[in-house]
């Protein structure tokens, strides 16, 4: 999930261009964005951050802890950023900004850095962050699980339809003419078939492979193909929405109860969901939230397009003044659905995969031994005569 600069705390420095110190300048490409250092993996992220916690609980110091952490770290460039990091510890720059300056780490890593260097418990702070990155990871794993081994059965499979039907049927079509038999009733729709697709084939394959870079490049396209795709499979729409809502409830909830103020909490948690709808509206129910007085639950109804649930319990938190337990009772339900959500979709997708599989293998052996059993007699037949 992507991150970026949602608000600047009042002693964050001005970007410049000069090269970072140690640690290199990784260089991304994207269009309208300049190159800077490339974020560290969630999986690296829950490494260090539970490193760096134990440590503080022993009574290390942040900065000894960033230096045996990085001591013998397979990973340079995270070795080389948490020196960084160290140095301008030591240089006399606050833990959050230090952490800001390297680039790499995301508002909500650096605005949970902040609580919990405010509040004294930084090893919170770390432990907090690797909980959040391990679910993230979690559900990524999942949702590539459910996707990918799909994608690659029917991808071979697609590729063997089109070879039996550029390769092996025209030769059974030929081992016909050279008897002098003519295909008839399911024989001559097979080889139709077949002519068809030896003419579109190539075309139909390129035309796939165009739409995959358009989405993969388009957020634009992918948000507008995935919200049709909600607007017809309920199923789909219900494990998107818990994915979304768990990410940055779980992330409001983390943000708030370690000090960070409610406003900002929900502005840095849009950035959990950047590239989806809710990143404005949860953006625009901030400012109304903080501008306009009106109270947080107002503020969700109005300008955004939660559950209607999540408006009922933060009108229950604000009432009851336990805001903090609420946000944590939604984050676990909406992360208990989407476990659900996950499982059923994953089923419903292995289903579909058996049936597209089915179709296929069968596509393949009617077009190539279909004929052959149907004009066997008559290729005999020819045989003899001949």
């Amino acid at each position: 999930m992507s991150s970026a600069a949602a608000t600047a705390t009042p002693n964050a420095k001005p970007e410049t261009p000069a090269a970072p110190k140690k640690g290199g300048m990784s260089k991304e490409i994207s269009f309208g964005k300049k190159a800077g250092p490339k974020p560290f993996t969630k999986k690296e992220l829950v490494t260090m951050f539970r490193g760096l916690s134990s440590m503080l609980r022993a009574q290390i110091n942040t900065a000894d802890a960033l230096k045996y952490f990085g001591q013998g770290l397979p990973n340079k460039v995270m070795a080389d950023a948490l020196v960084q990091i160290r140095e301008d510890i030591n240089a006399g720059i606050s833990v959050h900004e230090s952490f800001r300056r390297t680039g790499r780490f995301s508002e909500m890593v650096i605005g949970l850095i902040q609580a919990g260097a405010d509040a004294g418990k930084m090893d919170e702070a770390f432990k907090s962050l690797a909980s959040r990155f391990t679910s993230e990871l979690y559900f990524s794993k999942a949702i590539k699980k459910a996707t990918t081994m799909p994608a690659v059965v029917i991808t071979i499979l697609g590729g063997a339809f089109i070879v039996s039907q550029v390769k092996i049927v025209p030769q059974v079509e030929d081992m016909l003419k050279s008897v002098n038999q003519e295909p008839d009733g399911l024989t001559a729709i097979s080889f139709a078939v077949s002519h068809t697709t030896q003419n579109i084939w190539w075309i139909v394959v390129l035309a796939i492979i165009g739409i995959i870079i358009a989405i993969w490049r388009s957020n634009k396209l992918r948000n507008t193909i995935l919200g049709l795709a909600m607007s017809k499979w309920r199923l789909l729409r219900q494990l998107i929405m818990s994915l979304r809502q768990m990410t940055f409830l779980s992330t409001i909830k983390l943000l708030h109860a370690n000090g960070i103020n409610l406003a900002k909490s929900i502005r840095v948690s849009a950035n959990s969901v950047k590239g989806t709808p809710f990143y404005k509206e949860l953006r625009d129910a901030a400012d109304k939230y903080e501008n306009s007085g009106v109270p947080l639950s107002t503020a969700f109804a109005k300008y955004t397009s939660v559950d209607t649930q999540v408006v009922h319990m933060l009108s229950i938190g604000e009432k009851s003044a336990s805001l903090d337990n609420q946000l944590e009772m939604l984050s676990q339900m909406y992360e208990e659905d989407a476990e659900t959500y996950m499982a059923t979709f994953t089923a419903v997708v292995n289903f579909i995969v058996l049936i597209i599989a089915v179709l296929l293998i069968a596509a393949v052996f009617i077009g190539t031994f279909l004929p052959i059993f149907l004009m066997g007699p008559k290729m005999m037949q020819g045989g003899i005569g001949g």
